[in-house]
Parts: structure tokens; C-alpha cells; sequence
């Protein structure tokens, strides 16, 4: 008998989030017949916090997995574990899932290894199963069960893909950074700074999305820009604000630093 409480998977809060196109309805048409989903977008541009948004909207509980090269199948499924009275079968992240209905969302999916992975299969076909070999038993998916996952697609390579037997499992959706006005939009309901500011730290990150591939793997996120936003609004300094939130973690080549400080100094003179 199931005794796990869905409540605690639960959303209170309604997320912030903008909507940018047709994502909401595009997923509400996918939830309608479960199908499995497949998020493709940069880092930071907001596909995280869009799942949390439309697992509040649909009021089902999520359990949200941060993909990472060490994680195992156990991990995503379950194992067993010894206690004072012996061994018992703890259930993973996904079994839960499986087992209460939830949707389970499996975060940067390429980090995990691609026999990891495997493991996904029965669930996002007609099978809509997951069987749990160490234990002998066939888990069933609660028919509100979902299973989504994201990643950037900038980072694939021969290594970090998935394959294609997994890719055709899914439902895609391209998530990019929002357009200017609505980015500038966010990045002030966010930080709590003033348009004026939001709108010259948008500009700065247009400047070094234009050096992706030029010198930088990857462009300013909006997640960032509300970083440096929280700073500047908690009295620091822009320039000082902006090198520790959108510098220092991008890069550690010296060139492609003093040529993001001096973006920052054009804007924040």
C-alpha cells in the first residue's frame, strides 16, 4: 500500500514566471495525454522555473532530479538499503514519481550516463512501466505520472547527447533567453532594481551572447543578470556586482575578461 504523502510534492507558491510564446498551452496539450516532454534551452533562460510554474498551474506534485556524470540507475529508481532490522527497499526519485502520480522532472538529463538513462524507457511509451529488477517488481505509472526533462543543447557532444532511442520518446520544446522588453521586465520584478538598470545589464548580456562561440562557451544568462540586479540593489556597486555575477563565473581567459569589464564600464560609467 502506497503511504507516501503527494502534499509534500506539492507547489504552494505560484512561481514567477512570464510566459514568452505558446509554451503554457503547449504544455497543458502534452500533460492532457502525459506525453513525455523534452526541454532544449541555454542555461538560466527559465526552464526550470517553467516546469514549477505549470506544476503549480496543474496543482500535481513534481520531484525535480539534478542530472549529474556519478548517478546511477539505483539512484533514479530505488535500492536496497541496511537498517537495525535488516535490509529494506528505499524507492528513487522516478519510482516515486511513478508510483504517486507526479510529474518528475530530470534536469540536465545529458549529465547522466546514457545506461542511466536507459531506465526511462518503459515509461515514456504505451508501456507507461517501470520495472524495478533488484526488488522483482513491475511499477505501473499512476495515470497522472509524467516524466520531463531539460538540457542545453550547447553543451552536447559525442560524450553528452542522448541517443536517439531516447529522444524519440519525448515531445521537444525550445526554450531561448525571452526577448529585450521582457527580459528587462523580469530581470527588475526579480532583483527589485529599477528599469533603467535592468535595461543596461539586458544590454551588457546582448553583448557577450554575441561572443558565444568567439570566446565564450556559453552567453550571460537571465538567471545571472537577476544576480547582479540582487546585488546592485543591496547597495553594491554595478561594476563590482556585475564582475562576481557575470564575469567571474563565465570565464577565466584574461582577454575575454578585460573585454566583458569593459562592456560593464560602457554602461555603468
Amino acid at each position: 500500500m502506497n503511504t507516501i504523502d503527494q502534499k509534500q510534492f506539492i507547489i504552494k507558491k505560484e512561481p514567477y514566471y512570464e510566459v514568452v510564446g505558446d509554451e503554457i498551452d503547449l504544455y497543458n496539450a502534452a500533460y492532457s495525454v502525459r506525453m513525455p516532454v523534452m526541454i532544449k534551452g541555454p542555461t538560466g533562460c527559465g526552464k526550470s522555473r517553467f516546469v514549477e510554474y505549470m506544476a503549480w498551474k496543474l496543482k500535481k506534485p513534481l520531484i525535480t532530479v539534478a542530472c549529474n556524470e556519478d548517478m546511477t540507475a539505483s539512484d533514479l529508481v530505488g535500492r536496497f538499503l541496511l537498517d537495525k532490522n535488516g535490509t529494506k527497499w528505499q524507492d528513487g526519485p522516478l519510482t516515486t514519481a511513478a508510483r504517486i502520480g507526479a510529474i518528475c522532472y530530470l534536469d540536465e538529463v545529458v549529465e547522466a550516463r546514457q545506461d542511466t538513462t536507459v531506465v526511462i524507457h518503459p515509461l515514456t511509451d504505451h508501456r507507461r512501466e517501470l520495472p524495478l529488477d533488484k526488488k522483482g517488481e513491475l511499477v505501473k505509472a499512476h495515470a497522472d505520472f509524467q516524466l520531463v526533462v531539460s538540457y542545453n543543447p550547447g553543451y552536447q557532444s559525442l560524450m553528452k547527447d542522448l541517443k536517439q532511442s531516447t529522444k524519440q520518446r519525448f515531445g521537444g520544446m525550445e526554450f531561448s533567453y525571452p526577448e529585450t522588453e521582457l527580459e528587462i521586465a523580469i530581470v527588475s520584478k526579480e532583483s527589485g532594481v529599477d528599469k533603467k538598470i535592468s535595461e543596461k545589464l539586458v544590454q551588457i548580456a546582448h553583448r557577450a551572447r554575441n561572443l558565444k562561440g568567439h570566446g565564450l562557451d556559453e552567453g550571460i544568462s537571465t538567471r545571472l543578470l537577476v544576480y547582479a540586479g540582487q546585488l546592485i540593489n543591496k547597495g553594491i556597486a554595478p561594476e563590482a556586482a556585475c564582475s562576481m555575477t557575470m564575469i567571474t563565473p563565465l570565464t577565466d581567459d584574461p582577454d575575454m575578461h578585460d573585454t566583458l569589464v569593459t562592456a560593464v564600464q560602457t554602461f555603468f560609467e
